[in-house]
């Protein structure tokens, strides 16, 4: 594959193989191998939406030990908000490429590389490994909390888990007909707010709720109430009922 388009197929073969907690390692190697790629890593925002975490792509990278960035102000923040790749010199003769890790809408993080030479077929392929890797941890972060521990920057209260294992797992869809996003706020320590949505063939399904009270009880109140919600829209019934 060196030097040549990338060959998805593989790409997803290997991550399929790997361990699920390795999917940016899978990437790292595939790029690699092709451009001589180094310091591939994947970062994160943290669960309050202030930071990023940065997760090491290569065993034993010292960027893996890095603390927390502040995102406000800084390249990564361009990066995500304009969903747009950037490009700068590294101060050694090289590249160093941040590239959005999006699906659907849905920012999931930045894939930064360290390139040697960088043409537009290169960015190209930069931006597809990127594209892929977001495929691959919507998959892979069902099976492993590497990535919601890597989110934790700060306590999350009981009452705040309860509320986000209520959410649907992407906060934002992209779609030709919508574009929807949503979040929690302050995320560390929620009580019965949340919101939910699914997207039938003709029909975006959308409900906001707010359970009385900020604590636990608010939490199990308001999986009581999106429970039924999901239960009536899954059986055809009119919300109200």
């Amino acid at each position: 594959m060196e030097g040549g388009d990338l060959e998805l197929g593989e790409l997803l073969a290997a991550a399929e193989a790997a361990p699920p907690g390795e999917s940016v390692e899978v990437v790292a190697h595939d790029l690699q191998k092709r451009f001589g790629a180094e310091h591939v890593s994947f970062l994160f925002v943290d669960l309050i939406g202030q930071r990023l975490v940065r997760l090491p792509a290569v065993s034993g990278d010292a960027a893996g030990h890095a603390e927390p960035i502040d995102l406000q102000g800084s390249v990564y923040d361009s990066v995500l908000q304009s969903q747009r790749q950037y490009v700068e010199p590294d101060g050694q003769g090289g590249r160093r490429v941040i590239t959005p890790v999006t699906n659907r809408g849905d920012c999931i993080g930045v894939l930064e590389v360290t390139l040697q030479s960088a043409d537009d077929i290169v960015l190209r392929q930069v931006r597809e490994a990127a594209h892929a890797l977001a495929y691959i941890i919507v998959t892979d972060r069902r099976f492993t909390d590497l990535y919601h521990l890597g989110r934790r920057t700060t306590e999350t209260s009981l009452a705040a888990e309860i509320q986000h294992q209520l959410l649907p797992s992407a906060p934002c869809c992209e779609a030709a007909q919508f574009t929807l996003a949503a979040g929690l706020i302050p995320a560390d320590d929620i009580g019965g707010d949340t919101y939910d949505y699914t997207l039938d063939s003709d029909t975006l399904h959308l409900s906001i709720t707010d359970a009385m009270g900020h604590d636990t009880n608010s939490a199990l109140l308001a999986t009581l109430l999106v429970g039924a919600l999901r239960r009536a829209r899954r059986n055809g019934c009119d919300a109200l009922e």
